[in-house]
C-alpha cells in the first residue's frame, strides 16, 4: 500500500526518506532517520517498532544489512513487513516478505533503498531507481529524493489510489536555528494530489527554513535601507526586523539588517506595491 525510497547524499552529509501511500497520514508511521546514524522506512504490515530498533542497531555500528537481519530475526511477522534502511556510509538493505501484497518488491543501489507493496507493476520502483540515478548532480537530496518519489507516482504508484505523503531530511545542524538535524520534515496527510502538494510545501520549506546562501543575499547599502524603511512603513510596521518577524523570514535577513534575500526582497516590494482594499 506504499512505496518508499531512502537514500544517503552524494557528500555523506544527508540521510532521508520520501514515502507516499493510499493511505492517511503515511509520514506517522513510515519514515525515521538521525544525521551521521542513517535512515529507515518500515511499511506494508508496518512495524513502527522498527524505527527505534534500527536506528539504535546502526548507531551501535551495525550496517544496514545486519541491523535488517535483527530486526527480522526477532519478528515472528517478518513475513509481512516491507523496510528499506540506509546506513551510515550509504549501504543499503530492502526487505519484501512473502507475504506482502502484490505488486510487492524493492530495489537497492548505492545509497538507495527503494521498496512498495500493492503497486501497480515493478515499473514503479524502477522508475524511482532511474529518476534517483538521472538526479545524481543534484546537491539537494530533498530534491532527489522528492523527484524519485514523483517518478513513482507518475508510473502509477500505489494500486489502490493517492492519499498522503511525506518527505524527511536530516543533517547535522540543519535545524531551525541550527538546534536540530532536522533539514525537511513535511507531511500532507490527506489529499487528492500529495505528491504534487509535497513538492509545493517543499518550495515554501526552502523558502522560509532554510538559511540563505551567499548568491542570494543582496547587500543593504544606504539606498535599499532607506527604501525599506518605507516599504514597511507603507505596510505598517515600525522597522524592516518588525515586518521579518511578522512574516517569518527570519533566516534569510541579517540581524543587523547588513543584506536582505533577494526573494525575501521581492516578497516586500511585490506586498508594498499590492492594491490595498
Amino acid at each position: 500500500m506504499t512505496f518508499s525510497i531512502v537514500a544517503r547524499s552524494t557528500d555523506g552529509e544527508s540521510w532521508g526518506v520520501a514515502v507516499a501511500s493510499k493511505f492517511l497520514a503515511v509520514g506517522s508511521a513510515v519514515p525515521a532517520a538521525v544525521a551521521g546514524v542513517g535512515a529507515i522506512a518500515t511499511q506494508a504490515d508496518a512495524n513502527v517498532a522498527y524505527k527505534g530498533l534500527a536506528l539504535s542497531h546502526l548507531d551501535e555500528g551495525a550496517t544496514a544489512p545486519v541491523a535488517l537481519q535483527r530486526l527480522l530475526e526477532e519478528d515472528e511477522g517478518r513475513d509481512h513487513r516491507q523496510v528499506g534502511i540506509v546506513d551510515m556510509d550509504g549501504t543499503a538493505a530492502s526487505h519484501t516478505g512473502d507475504s506482502c501484497f502484490d505488486w510487492a518488491g524493492g530495489r537497492t543501489d548505492d545509497g538507495v533503498a527503494i521498496q512498495g507493496n500493492i503497486l501497480a507493476g515493478p515499473e514503479v520502483v524502477d522508475e524511482m531507481l532511474a529518476a534517483w540515478q538521472r538526479s545524481a548532480g543534484e546537491p539537494d537530496l530533498a530534491r532527489r529524493l522528492l523527484a524519485a518519489l514523483a517518478a513513482g507516482d507518475e508510473a502509477g504508484g500505489d494500486m489502490r489510489g493517492r492519499q498522503s505523503a511525506a518527505l524527511l531530511v536530516v543533517r547535522d545542524e540543519a535545524g531551525y536555528g541550527g538546534r536540530d538535524d532536522i533539514a525537511v520534515d513535511l507531511r500532507v496527510d490527506d489529499h487528492a494530489d500529495p505528491v504534487t502538494e509535497l513538492a509545493r510545501l517543499l518550495d515554501l520549506n526552502d523558502l522560509y527554513l532554510t538559511a540563505s546562501t551567499d548568491e542570494e543575499k543582496v547587500a543593504v547599502d544606504d539606498d535599499l535601507a532607506s527604501e525599506l524603511q518605507s516599504l514597511v512603513e507603507g505596510l505598517g510596521h515600525p522597522d524592516l526586523h518588525a515586518w521579518v518577524g511578522t512574516e517569518n523570514h527570519e533566516m534569510r535577513v541579517a540581524d543587523d539588517g547588513s543584506w536582505i534575500d533577494r526573494r525575501v526582497l521581492a516578497i516586500l516590494r511585490e506586498q508594498a506595491h499590492r492594491p490595498q482594499g
